[in-house]
């Protein structure tokens, strides 16, 4: 029993509604289901917005509130519409609530919209909140009235967890002590206890669906497994080749965990899912995740018992690669079980009584966790009287040393005459582990029992399992003493006919606790002609080379006895037939069924009587008998050699058609897939022509009435665009007169410009003839030498000038010329160099920036020394004319001997060189520009 102080309640506050119709005749209520316990709220006025203003509880202890939000138990809301006339109640719409969601930190309440509601005009919707409130201090306010809580939540039963002895940190480890092999959860007290967590990888189906199109299978691949992280240690599976049917022996890894129930509990609640993947080589092809946290949520006294999860978790494929099948029965899926016990507490298995169950063959080794094959400690459960032969079946009993059972029943076979068995009988085993049972249909959790028989195996006798298991929705239960074998003989021919026409019919039965006869509630019907259509294997036992091995996994409905039609529950199984050849009758018992004689007709020293001995005791008479024996023996070895030889020749006839039939069936899946996918898109296509098609009609109408308003407009438009036109016709013809007066004051002042240069040519000519006078009157002068002077730094200074104002004017002719001329030679150099400037681009860029700064300040501390001498010879100049009044304008005369072709020869060298130094291609060192200066200074020479 919970205390007091864990005893919570969930409050639900039904506030108001929100656009309903108005019905003054009809009244609302909502109602709210959780657990199976209903509360509904008074009924109020069927409004726009009707407020309840109403408070609904149901009380429940954390352990419970654990175990719904684990299995995400919703609170389903519905609300009424009700007619007090007629009493009739309409159901409106309902609200699914998450009980994941609920907090113990109080909520503003949000608005939730009616699903599924009859009001299609609007979307009423109801204003809720929910919060968790301890049971001593949940008072509710003056404003809102709590409902009755007459109903209250079923309560969980009591796992028997003892408490905690001091508080557990918020986030618990696991630390791996090596010496000892295990990991330390949680402290280390007085309350630790030793539990093993192991995980068994049981089965899987369905993985061909896994391999992608492009995926390419080599040789060389080791096949495929099964890989998990268990507490940081990697586990993988044996491989296993055969994906169509993957038959591999179910293996189960342990760890082994010292803690206290509590803290491993916590422990395992704060865990991530277990990844468990289906790998090939390196490569993943699917994953599923199993939650590890269901076992902290688990019913179960650890000290007692053993807290199990286990199920059918679908494999999906990685990201990226594709969606998972929509089908669900092509859906891939594998079969595991969690299971955490105390290490005392012996595994389920163990609990059943000795002449059923034998203790399983684990691996305990020194590592954190041990792992084993689970086909080696399943247990052999024999029904009574398994051996015997029923309703004229060729099942017989076998040796001693084959049947499986205790000393008893091996004394009494072992005293029984020999049985008259067929030479081409078979020893068989069939086995059936009933895995997991899941409700699916029930309204209520049942306690259910399995019973199933098959007179064919040698016994009418019902098998039934242990204790009853309850069952609840979509939560898979494990049936305790679920696991049967069966040993008997049979002719091969006749277990096919058989298996083919007599499916294995399993039944339900539920128990009630108090003492009433068990009822049966559904039936299933096993197939076991699946099973030899299994792929056949090699026994893993290695008896001898002629046993073999079929298995089947798969899941089975059972149908209500009451509804044929309704299922109420889902049993998943594993079927498991052993072939191991042919029965070898030596080692049958033997009987003599020869008379004895009497030998108590004579004492026992009385002689013999005299007389012929008898023929029997002759010694050819022992020779021959001994001869035909032999030769029997022989007829029988070469019988059975015979048999031999087509016993192999037809297992593998068989064998290939098993596989290419699986082949032909994982094709034939495939292409049903495809199939179902092209018609899905086929049906989605003809809806999306449908629809087209009805917006095609509506856009034709809508195109006519387009049409009638574009006519409508462009006769409006052509309307308005001729009265446009004669508007701008005007407007042309004003500016046509105004543009006629532009032009006539445009030709006067062209006249009056025309008069201008006329006029100012006729100065220039007659300032050329004075300047051509001046220049023969300073030549004859004692000046001459400084005038000469003056005049090559007055061609310099317009020569500088004149570089200067080059960039607008007069030196198109040379640019383009030169321009050519150097882009040739820029290309003839980069093929010339092309590797050379791939490697030193950036350099060569930094470096040419460079020289053209040096170059541009050179040239600019050229051309302020030349105008500071030509400053200095015009002061000088300045001063002779002040000495020399009566020269005038004889300053500007020409030089004697300096023609104007000199002149024109220095100014075309002076361009060339700074043409070539501005394209950056070039240097002061360069020969070309050397060769330019020294005809530049030859020229001036020449001209000095």
């Amino acid at each position: 029993m919970a205390r007091k102080s864990e005893q919570l309640l969930i409050v639900l506050s039904i506030l108001e509604g929100r656009d309903f119709p108005k019905c003054p005749r009809l009244s609302l209520e909502v109602q709210a289901s959780f657990d199976g316990e209903q509360l509904t709220t008074d009924p109020v006025e069927h409004l726009d917005q009707p407020r309840f203003s109403t408070e609904l509880a149901w009380e429940l202890d954390r352990k419970m509130l654990h175990q719904h939000r684990l299995q995400r138990t919703p609170i389903k809301i519905q609300c009424f519409a009700v007619d007090s006339s007629s009493d009739s109640r309409d159901n409106v719409g309902y609200i699914v609530l998450d009980l994941r969601s609920v907090q113990e930190v109080p909520q503003d309440p949000r608005w939730h919209t009616l699903l599924s509601s009859k009001y299609t005009k609007k979307k009423p919707s109801l204003l809720l909140s929910m919060v968790l409130e301890n049971d001593g201090k949940a008072t509710p306010p003056p404003t809102a009235p709590r409902a009755s809580r007459d109903k209250k939540a079923v309560k969980a039963p009591d796992s028997g967890r003892p408490p905690a002895p001091q508080p557990l940190p918020d986030k618990l480890e696991a630390v791996l002590v090596p010496e000892r092999g295990y990991h330390q959860v949680g402290p280390d007290n007085v309350a630790s206890d030793m539990f093993v967590l192991s995980v068994t990888v049981a089965f899987a189906a369905k993985l061909e669906q896994l391999i992608p199109g492009t995926f390419e299978l080599s040789s060389e691949d080791a096949g495929f497994f099964f890989f998990y992280t268990l507490l940081g240690n990697d586990i993988t599976t044996e491989p296993f080749r055969n994906i169509l049917a993957p038959d591999f022996q179910p293996e189960r890894a342990s760890l082994r965990i010292r803690s206290s129930a509590g803290a491993v509990r916590a422990f395992l609640s704060q865990q991530p899912p277990l990844q468990i993947h289906l790998c090939c080589g390196t490569r993943s092809l699917g994953g599923a995740d199993v939650p590890l946290a269901a076992l902290a949520g688990l019913p179960v006294d650890l000290r007692e018992g053993a807290a199990t999860v286990e199920g059918v978790f679908l494999l999906r494929p990685p990201a990226g690669v594709g969606p998972p099948t929509p089908l669900a029965h092509l859906q891939s899926n594998v079969s595991v079980a969690v299971t955490l016990r105390r290490e005392d507490v012996a595994p389920q298995l163990q609990n059943l009584p000795p002449q059923e169950g034998c203790k399983p063959n684990s691996l305990t080794l020194a590592a954190p966790y041990a792992k084993d094959q689970m086909a080696s400690s399943t247990p052999i459960r024999k029904p009574p009287d398994a051996t015997a032969s029923q309703n004229g079946h060729d099942a017989e009993p076998l040796a001693p040393s084959q049947a499986r059972g205790d000393g008893a029943a091996s004394s009494v076979l072992a005293s029984a005459p020999k049985a008259s068995i067929p030479p081409s009988a078979h020893r068989f085993c069939f086995s059936l582990d009933l895995c997991g049972l899941r409700q699916t249909g029930l309204p209520h959790p049942v306690a259910a029992t399995v019973r199933y028989s098959y007179e064919f195996f040698g016994s009418a006798a019902p098998v039934t399992t242990g204790r009853p298991v309850e069952l609840r929705r979509n939560a898979d239960v494990s049936p305790p003493h679920s696991y049967c074998a069966f040993d008997f003989a049979a002719v091969p021919q006749q277990l096919q006919e058989t298996f083919l026409r007599v499916p294995l019919v399993l039944e339900l039965w539920h128990r009630d606790g108090d003492g009433a006869a068990p009822l049966p509630i559904g039936r299933a019907s096993l197939q076991l002609s699946r099973l030899l259509a299994a792929e056949r294997t090699r026994h893993p036992a290695g008896a001898s080379e002629a046993a073999w091995r079929r298995s089947h996994r798969d899941r089975v409905p059972f149908f209500s006895t009451l509804s044929p039609n309704e299922k109420v529950a889902e049993l998943s199984f594993v079927a498991t037939l052993d072939d191991f050849g042919l029965v070898n009758a030596a080692d049958l018992p033997v009987c003599d069924s020869a008379p004895k004689e009497d030998a108590g007709a004579l004492p026992a020293d009385a002689p013999a009587p005299a007389g012929p001995p008898p023929a029997r005791d002759t010694a050819e008479y022992r020779a021959a008998l001994e001869l035909e024996m032999w030769k029997e023996t022989q007829e029988d070895l070469f019988n059975d050699q015979l048999r031999r030889k087509e016993f192999s020749h037809m297992q593998a006839l068989a064998e290939e058609w098993l596989r290419r039939e699986s082949e032909r069936e994982a094709w034939v899946k495939k292409k049903e897939m495809e199939c179902s996918r092209l018609e899905e898109q086929l049906h989605k296509t003809l809806s999306d022509l449908e629809t087209k098609e009805k917006n095609l009609v509506e856009a034709e109408l809508k195109t006519q009435r387009l049409q009638r308003d574009l006519h409508a407009e462009h006769k409006l438009g052509q309307k308005e665009a001729q009265e446009s036109v004669k508007r701008l016709q005007l407007e042309c013809d004003h500016r046509v007169a105004l543009e006629r007066d532009k032009v006539r004051l445009m030709e006067e002042e062209r006249t009056r410009l025309l008069k201008q240069i006329t006029d100012g040519e006729n100065r220039y000519k007659q300032l050329e003839k004075d300047f051509h006078h001046f220049r023969e009157q300073q030549s004859v002068k004692p000046q001459a030498r400084l005038q000469s002077e003056i005049n090559i730094l007055t061609l310099e200074k317009v020569e500088l000038e004149r570089k200067l104002e080059a960039t607008t004017k007069s030196k198109l002719h040379y640019k383009q010329q030169w321009g050519r001329a150097l882009k040739e030679l820029a290309r003839f150099k980069q093929r010339e160099q092309e590797n050379a400037v791939m490697r030193l681009k950036k350099q060569q860029a930094e470096l040419d920036a460079v020289r053209l700064r040096y170059v541009a300040a050179e040239e600019k501390e050229a051309v302020r020394q030349e105008r500071r001498e030509l400053g200095d010879i015009r002061n000088r100049l300045n001063g002779l004319k002040q000495q020399q009044g009566d020269v005038g304008p004889a300053s500007s005369a020409p030089l004697p001997g300096v023609s104007h072709g000199a002149e024109e020869h220095l100014s075309r060298l002076l361009e060339e060189r700074d043409t070539l130094l501005r394209t950056g291609v070039y240097g002061h060192d360069d020969r070309i520009i050397a060769e330019l200066d020294r005809q530049i200074g030859d020229a001036m020479a020449d001209a000095s």
